[in-house]
């Protein structure tokens, strides 16, 4: 075939991908749409509601702000002001407003998604099965369309991956630092960004390389990160625009809303003791001992074990900064003083990103993972039933619940990281003369 012809043949094939993403995404959009549609049905006319408790809490914040009150004066609002204030056309327009919002974010997820993968060229078919894993999955096309608002999270998560890829020093810090006030979890991801930024990639001029998909990475010796330069240009403007953002919006919120933002927004979260049931294995001494006060030194002794896991993941794996990230993100959660099956989410977002690289199959490892997830997750539901709706006091057999939901979290961690073809985020920078390769540590 002539040059002319193979080259008409690569525009057609990129056009048929094109339109099979279109597709999906169309596909995937009506679907939320009808779900949302859906829910406001069975709101109306059945017992057990659609909508998400927390969806009723943001509505009430928003109502409040728009009236010209403080959001927290709703019992139960532990967020940023920010969301409140995007939810406040729900007053104006239609009560469904925030969940087009998430459920938008939501599609802006799976479009992220996307252009990571074909920036790093995975294959199209892998590709398309990534991106499905994420609009197709029954949990996470209802978060969003029951009114949780985790899918602006994880769209924000994507862009700052996706800013740095491209090399948008500036915007990825400017997002990182939104996201740490929106919602606090991501600031474990700061050490691991923090680490790959380095001025050989982010002072080239150009977009940093990347590490293609095919590429095969054997030496076990890049799995260690040497620190160069620690205090490089480059880190310390990061740091400094990402923390700017974050106290300035901090600030403002604390002009409009004082002590109140700080305790429900900030240090709730950081001192938090929750006596409800959880899938935490934390909650059930939490719940015998609620009666009398905690010392900040044993509300904050429960991040030893998270803050121990997350440094020695981020030392291992730094330079593979989705995989850590998502490695972070799981164990963080199951190492959570609370836990609820919102959170899973946070790392939902991430899986996609990483299975291109996954020599684990479906048949018959894969399954068994997935298999085991579930199985301790609804083996832990039961008990919750049983004590939520039947009265029975099971609290012991929900604690012990939580002990194997926490064991299979970490065998199925163990097998994703052994079955993980390691591959560093960044490649190698290349001298503008073509002939000096320098290796990026």
């Amino acid at each position: 075939m002539s040059r002319g012809g193979s080259d008409k043949t690569d525009e057609s094939l990129k056009r048929t991908n094109l339109m099979n993403f279109r597709s999906l995404l169309v596909s995937s959009m009506l679907l939320r749409v009808f779900l949302i549609i859906y829910g406001e049905w069975q709101d109306s006319h059945m017992e057990v509601r659609y909508t998400d408790i927390d969806y009723t809490v943001f509505s009430d914040a928003a109502s409040l702000m728009a009236s010209g009150e403080s959001p927290y004066k709703r019992t139960t609002y532990r967020y940023s002001p920010l969301l409140a204030l995007l939810l406040v056309p729900n007053s104006i327009f239609h009560r469904s407003w925030g969940k087009f919002i998430f459920s938008a974010s939501d599609l802006l997820v799976g479009l992220f998604i996307r252009e990571i993968l074909k920036l790093r060229k995975v294959s199209e078919k892998v590709c398309t099965v990534s991106v499905m894993v994420w609009l197709l999955n029954p949990f996470t096309f209802t978060i969003g369309t029951r009114g949780n608002c985790e899918p602006i999270v994880c769209a924000m998560i994507l862009w700052i991956i996706l800013s740095l890829m491209k090399g948008n020093l500036s915007q990825a810090a400017f997002w990182y630092g939104l996201v740490v006030h929106f919602r606090v979890y991501p600031i474990i991801y700061a050490l691991p960004i923090i680490l790959v930024l380095d001025s050989k990639l982010f002072r080239s001029g150009q977009k940093p390389p990347l590490e293609d998909w095919n590429t095969l990475t054997s030496s076990t010796e890049k799995k260690t990160f040497r620190l160069k330069s620690l205090f490089s240009r480059e880190r310390i403007m990061f740091g400094l625009i990402s923390g700017g953002v974050f106290l300035a919006c901090n600030a403002v919120s604390f002009y409009f809303y004082g002590h109140e933002f700080l305790h429900e927004a900030l240090l709730y979260h950081l001192t938090r003791t929750d006596p409800r049931h959880n899938f935490s294995i934390y909650f059930y001494h939490i719940y015998l001992h609620y009666e009398r006060q905690f010392s900040a030194v044993e509300k904050l002794i429960s991040f030893l074990p998270q803050f121990t896991v997350q440094l020695a993941l981020v030392f291992s794996f730094s330079k593979d900064l989705v995989f850590c990230m998502f490695l972070q993100t799981v164990a963080f959660v199951a190492f959570n003083k609370v836990i609820t099956a919102q959170y899973f989410v946070w790392f939902y977002c991430l899986l996609p990103l990483i299975l291109p690289w996954s020599r684990m199959k479906l048949k018959w490892e894969g399954l068994l993972c997935i298999i085991l997830w579930i199985g301790a997750q609804t083996h832990w539901l039961l008990w919750g039933y049983m004590l939520e709706f039947k009265g029975v006091n099971v609290f012991l057999q929900l604690w012990m619940a939580s002990l194997v939901f926490l064991a299979a979290n970490t065998f199925v961690l163990v097998k994703i990281i052994q079955r993980h073809r390691f591959s560093p985020l960044f490649g190698q920078y290349v001298s503008s003369d073509g002939k000096n390769v320098k290796k990026l540590d």
